[in-house]
């Protein structure tokens, strides 16, 4: 094929016009002298429709009909070079279809497994390399890319720069209860958790900087919310206070869903998602509540007729069900700051006057998605670090670096990290964290 290849999301831009499009079959339906060919290329889906007539008429009888059958025997999946004029389509949500004018198969698809009916999840999940070319899956592969793409957009439009972390680490960022262990030459080492305490070293040399790649938590875990491998981005800054902090994580979490409403529309639609909440979490500033008062609300609230979570004390931590029930009191995303130290990392820096609480902060998202974003201010003094290092039975010398960071030029600093994958499940309206993530591994899923 000779002809120069358009992505199907580019059609608007030549009505009237023939073009010629690289696709696979998604689906395909028609009788007698019509056909019906429902096109993919992994930007936008697209209804080509072929006429016998036209086919007889432009090459005449035998090799119109030989023509127009290879389009009535088309397999879903099939692949093709697709040649037509464009036109305006007020029926098509797309806006347009393609009036089929020549058909070339390139590879073919024979009982493609997953067919229009439904499928189970563990079906899909096994064909997982196929499930990703549905309409919906790839809708949501769209999301997660502008919201890759608005991240680094944000934090470089925001003075930050790019800083690689490493993946492999001899020490655990969080909980080292749920660390991957690997052998590193004969001696331990671990899959990162987070890149956040490389991080606050690059926070020290170049102010402020966000790293962005896979992260690993050995959690055995089956919830809908939950992955062993998933990406994270993480950001640290230097002489930011705590409420300028989460100033700027509101700010981003806004030009997240903006990018989105911006860059994948299509795919929102597809999702069914609900647009107008959207620009609704954009428009109203994101309320903040102290842990201390949110506890004292659920307890205010839980004989109410439409809750569901058990009773918490102050100094209990939350359950999906409380933080469900915090985001759809307040109706936008919730921050929740200044959580008991006795649950939170090791890093944290206290709540002045206050020690038994720290300068952290979780954004729990409404509609029942949780936390999505988790953050604090981190511990800036040489001897409060090693004091509650101390206090934890820490062995100080697997992190000696980050100690350093304490004796040399130590500032007031902190930072946030969020999993894309609750970000894109969020924004996206999916129920399963499984769907936002190309090949998803959970508990009892490595494969594809």
């Amino acid at each position: 094929m000779s002809k120069k290849l358009i992505s199907i999301v580019d059609v608007k831009d030549y009505v009237g016009q023939e073009v010629t499009i690289g696709a696979w079959v998604a689906n395909k339906s028609g009788k007698g002298k019509i056909a019906f060919v429902q096109l993919r290329d992994g930007s936008a889906f697209f209804q080509g429709v072929a006429f016998k007539p036209n086919f007889i008429e432009k090459y005449g009888e035998e090799s119109g009909l030989e023509k127009f059958d290879v389009i009535k025997r088309l397999n879903q999946e099939t692949s093709v070079y697709v040649t037509g004029i464009v036109k305006e389509d007020e029926r098509s949500k797309f806006g347009y279809e393609l009036d089929i004018t020549d058909l070339e198969v390139i590879g073919e698809s024979h009982e493609y497994p997953i067919t229009p009916k439904e499928h189970g999840t563990d079906f899909l999940m096994d064909n997982r390399h196929l499930w990703l070319r549905s309409r919906k899956q790839m809708a949501v592969m769209q999301i997660r890319n502008a919201i890759i793409y608005s991240t680094y957009e944000f934090f470089d439009q925001n003075g930050f720069i790019k800083f690689d972390s490493p993946i492999l680490s001899e020490n655990a960022a969080e909980d080292s209860t749920e660390l991957f262990e690997t052998d590193y030459f004969g001696k331990p080492a671990f899959l990162s958790q987070s890149g956040q305490l490389y991080l606050e070293a690059g926070a020290m040399a170049l102010g402020r900087v966000f790293d962005f790649g896979p992260v690993f938590r050995a959690e055995k875990s089956k919830t809908r919310r939950h992955l062993t491998e998933f990406w994270m981005m993480d950001a640290e800054y230097s002489f930011l206070s705590h409420e300028e902090s989460l100033d700027l994580q509101e700010a981003y979490v806004k030009a997240l869903i903006q990018g989105v409403l911006d860059r994948a529309p299509q795919a929102l639609d597809i999702l069914e998602r609900d647009v107008e909440a959207l620009k609704r979490y954009i428009a109203e500033p994101f309320k903040r509540v102290s842990y201390d008062d949110a506890i004292t609300l659920l307890q205010e609230h839980e004989a109410d007729e439409d809750t569901d979570y058990e009773h918490l004390e102050h100094g209990d931590d939350f359950g999906s069900p409380h933080e469900t029930w915090i985001s759809n009191y307040f109706g936008v995303p919730t921050f929740v700051v200044n959580y008991p130290a006795s649950f939170k990392a090791f890093y944290m820096k206290p709540v002045p006057g206050n020690p038994e609480r720290v300068l952290c902060a979780d954004l729990l998202a409404p509609e029942g998605y949780g936390e999505i974003i988790g953050g604090s201010m981190r511990e800036d003094d040489y001897d409060a670090l090693v004091a509650k290092m101390d206090e934890l039975g820490m062995d100080k010398s697997e992190y000696d670096f980050y100690l350093d960071l304490r004796k040399y030029g130590s500032v007031p600093h902190g930072g946030f990290g969020i999993g894309i994958e609750r970000m894109v499940t969020f924004v996206a309206g999916t129920k399963h964290i499984r769907e936002a993530i190309p090949f998803p591994r959970m508990l009892h899923r490595i494969k594809p």
